[in-house]
């Protein structure tokens, strides 16, 4: 337990984390404040000084996972050229869809406050789904002034399809379910990939 009053380095990630792992230890139900200072082992009020209650920390949870992978996508720049598109594509799609557990997702839509603030965050350019899906339409560009992917492919198409189709899975699958969605990526992102060569 850390001492009353002294600073705990990365205490935002340290709570995010610990939440993360009741609801993948105990469900979606036994979330509260109190079971996320205990798992984390700090003081039981420490998540109420930095959040005004579980509502704005599940929203707060839900996108800094966006952000985190935002980030990674925006990691497709580097891959122009190299690899295979499709695996570049799957890569980024299959870290989104392992960002965040369904039943943090489900907390995050069916709880009023918690929705309202994450709305509120993405309308105000917080990093999301539109942030990945502009890096993956950036990204088939680039591979289409290098020729990998056809001329006259539709990018944004391709892009809101991949991302769109991660968003339902993400929002859709059981738990622990991450492969069975890896397979369905690959095999979209070879469909998808299929008529723009």
């Amino acid at each position: 337990m850390s001492p009353r009053g002294v600073a705990i380095p990365d205490l935002r990630e340290r709570l995010f984390a610990a939440a993360e792992r009741v609801v993948a230890r105990d469900g979606a139900a036994a979330l509260t404040s109190r079971a996320v200072t205990a798992e984390a082992e700090c003081a039981k009020g420490v998540l109420h000084t930095h959040f005004s209650g579980i509502d704005e920390f599940v929203a707060e949870l839900v996108l800094d996972r966006f952000a985190r992978s935002a980030r990674h996508a925006d990691g497709l720049a580097s891959k122009v050229g190299r690899e295979t598109v499709e695996g570049n594509l799957a890569e980024v799609a299959l870290a989104l869809m392992d960002s965040l557990d369904p039943a943090i997702v489900g907390l995050a839509m069916t709880r009023p406050g918690a929705s309202l603030h994450a709305r509120r965050a993405l309308e105000g350019g917080a990093p999301g789904f539109a942030a990945v899906q502009d890096s993956v339409t950036a990204y088939l560009e680039a591979e289409r002034g290098g020729g990998r992917v056809a001329e006259g492919a539709d990018t944004d198409a391709i892009a809101l399809a991949l991302v769109g189709t991660v968003h339902h899975l993400l929002l859709t699958r059981a738990p622990g379910s991450v492969a069975a969605a890896g397979e369905t990526i690959r095999r979209l992102t070879a469909v998808l990939l299929g008529g723009a060569r």
